[in-house]
């Protein structure tokens, strides 16, 4: 397997933390997606994904695979230990619905390329877009999940799923652009548990080989 990645990509994030937690090793390639580089669009990473986005993972037989989710749930289901989705049908729909909640919900209106667009052409502030826009998305979401969520240390059960791995990547974010997360005692505590898993805590972005120091 071979993943293209960029170290602050959540949708990367994620598959790095769903490798990891499979043992699992690929090859990298680093897609920059720094505004000053925009690396997804030269030609030879649009000819693997037409449509720009890490990650994508290439096969062993050459099959590529793109959108985070459907490379994770590819991932659970050909390597099914320990398990990321329940095989109970309803847990199943419990576990995708929180972690839709965050990938289908939150992360769209606050990926990269949206907050480029508010900037530029659109022409709001850099404050508008990171105190306003991307905090008042984070409160939905996080506002609703907190009330869901079990209190445990895990989104649901005593292990991690899919919803801990999308969960994970958002939180980040949202101590990236210093959303006040004192609201959400049980996402912190999911926070802090997941962290203590080496399989989390090496796929945090500032670790990644391509992570820009500063």
């Amino acid at each position: 397997m071979h993943l293209y990645d960029f170290w602050r990509s959540s949708a990367a994030y994620r598959v790095r933390i769903a490798l990891n937690l499979k043992g699992l090793k690929s090859g990298r390639t680093y897609i920059n997606l720094a505004p000053n580089v925009l690396a997804q669009n030269a030609p030879s990473f649009r000819d693997v994904n037409p449509q720009g986005f890490v990650p994508a993972l290439v096969l062993d037989d050459g099959t590529t695979l793109t959108q985070s989710m459907a490379i994770i749930e590819y991932i659970d289901e050909m390597h099914p230990e320990p398990r990321l989705l329940p095989q109970d049908p309803l847990a199943r729909a419990d576990i995708r619905a929180l972690a839709q909640s965050v990938a289908c919900d939150i992360h769209p209106l606050n990926n990269a390329r949206v907050l480029r667009f508010l900037k530029d052409p659109l022409g709001h502030d850099p404050e508008t877009i990171s105190k306003i826009w991307y905090a008042h998305w984070i409160a939905e979401g996080f506002t609703a999940l907190e009330q869901v969520v079990d209190d445990d240390g895990f989104c649901r059960g005593s292990v991690p799923s899919l919803a801990d791995v999308c969960l994970l990547p958002q939180i980040y974010n949202a101590r990236r652009f210093d959303v006040a997360l004192d609201a959400y005692p049980k996402l912190r505590k999911i926070e802090e548990t997941c962290n203590q898993i080496e399989a989390f805590a090496n796929a945090v972005p500032e670790l990644q080989p391509d992570a820009v120091k500063a």
